[in-house]
């Protein structure tokens, strides 16, 4: 099936080309389009992340490279900068953010498990931001001299794969981004502490889902009742109400309470939950994966390229963005279907130097071809995931 083909299109098998039609023709994407389409356009942004481009410049110059290739890469005709840095600029980027959750989906749905034996799914929250120059990004404006976009990310922490992402200016606060979530009854949210928003906190009460969020040091409260068995490392485990003013208007009702010591770290954590029918070391469980939405986070920005951006405009950056997630799905669908006993590092090292050899997928990937892989690509670095 995949004989004399390019590595990087036998990946794009992978990808439902349907399905991104079908929004291309929505937002009327290729409109007096004749060559450089939407798809290909998507395809030349995945190459320059799967191949660790470093700027819009470096990719054509690798694009040029391999000019023959192109058209059997999917890319089209060979591809310019002017074409690539216009397309970014004025496509609409509604496009490549929708055919993202089309492959969030995809991804979640193939690589479901259930590691905590809950009826919900379990989602992560929390935001990133990456530093801009405000002279060249002048839209995002953070502080007086000083420029960035927050990147507020829903992570699934089963299928580690992010579930919903919202792109706003840096200045925008980490707790305004919760209204945008979109909440399902009978899931489990994780929040840090910068997310003490009681209204939310509230309102995901209200449609029976349930959260875990860490209390602040400054938690007015009064104590209803507590447990007095308590589980090893579990200080407290008591039913509240909130004190303070505001946050006893928001959230009228009572609310957990429980205090654990970590001897890991050697500290007293305090967490807040409308969940009273897990234990307290099951609250304390499901605060312990927020972390993951982090490691995530920081993987992303170790591997994939979003921390130096092709393009200086708004759309364009959110298009590299949505390029980026759809490259993470991609390549944790062909980990999935392909039933590779790889990490995602792994596999990334070893597509970004084979995107342009006529080498078959199960042959790339073989175990006892690349036993050496270590020596090869370097990959004794810590493996941030280990899907």
């Amino acid at each position: 099936m995949h004989k004399d083909k390019f590595v990087f299109a036998q990946l794009v098998c992978f990808l439902d080309r349907n399905k991104f039609n079908y929004i291309v023709r929505k937002y009327d994407g290729d409109k007096y389009v004749k060559h450089f389409t939407c798809w290909n356009q998507l395809l030349a942004m995945m190459f320059g992340q799967l191949s660790n481009r470093e700027s819009l410049r470096d990719l054509i110059i690798a694009l040029e490279a391999h000019r023959s290739k192109c058209y059997h890469l999917g890319m089209g005709r060979n591809v310019s900068k002017s074409s690539l840095a216009r397309a970014n600029q004025d496509r609409d980027h509604r496009i490549f953010e929708e055919y993202a959750y089309f492959l969030v989906k995809e991804a979640r749905q193939k690589r479901k498990i259930d590691i905590f034996k809950l009826e919900g799914n379990v989602y992560a929250f929390d935001s990133t931001t990456i530093d801009l120059c405000l002279a060249v990004f002048w839209w995002a404006k953070f502080r007086k001299k000083k420029g960035g976009v927050k990147i507020h990310v829903l992570y699934d922490v089963e299928t580690q794969i992010p579930a919903f992402f919202h792109i706003t200016e840096a200045s925008v606060h980490d707790s305004r981004a919760m209204k945008e979530i979109p909440y399902e009854a009978g899931s489990y949210y994780i929040f840090d502490r910068a997310y003490n928003n009681f209204r939310m906190l509230y309102r995901i009460h209200q449609i029976e889902a349930f959260f875990v969020v860490r209390a602040k040091k400054n938690l007015q409260y009064k104590p209803i009742k507590w447990k007095r068995r308590l589980p090893g490392n579990v200080l407290s485990d008591m039913t509240i109400e909130l004190t303070g003013f505001y946050p006893r208007q928001y959230y009228p009702g009572q609310i957990r309470l429980v205090r654990y010591w970590d001897e890991e770290q050697e500290r007293e954590f305090v967490f807040l939950t409308n969940a009273t029918h897990i234990s307290a070391l099951q609250v304390a469980d499901l605060y312990k994966n927020r972390w993951q939405v982090e490691l995530f986070f920081k993987w992303l920005k170790q591997h994939l390229k979003i921390k130096r951006f092709w393009g200086t405009t708004e759309n364009a950056v959110r298009i590299q963005i949505y390029a980026a997630i759809c490259t993470y799905c991609l390549v944790a669908i062909v980990q999935h279907d392909m039933k590779l006993d790889r990490s995602t590092y792994e596999v990334l090292q070893i597509l970004s130097i084979s995107l342009t050899d006529k080498t078959h997928l199960r042959e790339l990937f073989d175990t006892t071809k690349f036993q050496n892989d270590k020596e090869r690509f370097g990959l004794n670095a810590l493996s941030l995931f280990d899907f």
